[in-house]
């Protein structure tokens, strides 16, 4: 009988929480916020606005809204951070784009398997090794080119590579800029969910 009278009182307290406050009005409108936060706009992150902006990260490149909560900005060069952020973001790019289509489609001269699976066979076949010598390939050049960045003859991330001629004025390039470095952050999230 104890139990359920200590039950039954458990319950009704939980639901009054829930319910309109009734029989003290005068408490009800005494009431007063127990803190206020106030934000000061430009000095305030607008990706996370209960932290400081970085004083590095002033808005003058595509996608920065003053995200570095670990204050890497503040240490190294922006630049080289961004550089890397697109190389980076880029392969995360073309990774997510195959391992999707492999699930659809399979080269004919290549047996059908999960993607998973088809990590481990192509390491034991020698795979794994043609990935190290392309993405050494790769770095050699990057590597010029961001001394390049560095010495400020070319912006990061900008290999004048557009043969379609998409950006023909800086209003599109803008914009392009943009949805590269946003799609390229989510393809880096969504990589680490395969």
């Amino acid at each position: 009988e104890m139990i359920r009278l200590a039950l039954l009182s458990a319950i009704l307290a939980s639901a009054s929480a829930f319910a309109p406050m009734s029989g003290l009005p005068s408490l009800a409108r005494s009431a007063k916020p127990a803190m206020s936060v106030k934000m000061q706009g430009s000095d305030m992150s607008a990706s996370v606005p209960f932290l400081k902006r970085p004083v590095n990260l002033d808005g003058s490149l595509a996608g920065d809204v003053g995200f570095d909560p670990l204050g890497f900005s503040d240490v190294f060069d922006l630049r080289v951070l961004r550089e890397a952020e697109l190389k980076h973001g880029r392969f995360a790019m073309l990774a997510v784009l195959g391992f999707i289509v492999q699930e659809f489609y399979t080269f004919p001269f290549f047996p059908k398997m999960a993607p998973v699976d088809a990590h481990d066979y192509f390491v034991t076949q020698g795979g794994g090794s043609q990935i190290i010598f392309w993405i050494s390939f790769v770095e050699l050049f990057s590597v010029v080119a961001l001394f390049e960045t560095i010495q400020g003859k070319r912006e990061a991330g900008d290999y004048a590579f557009d043969p379609l001629n998409l950006a023909t004025d800086e209003v599109t390039l803008a914009r392009y800029r943009e949805a590269e470095i946003k799609h390229a952050r989510l393809a880096m999230i969504a990589f680490l969910a395969f």
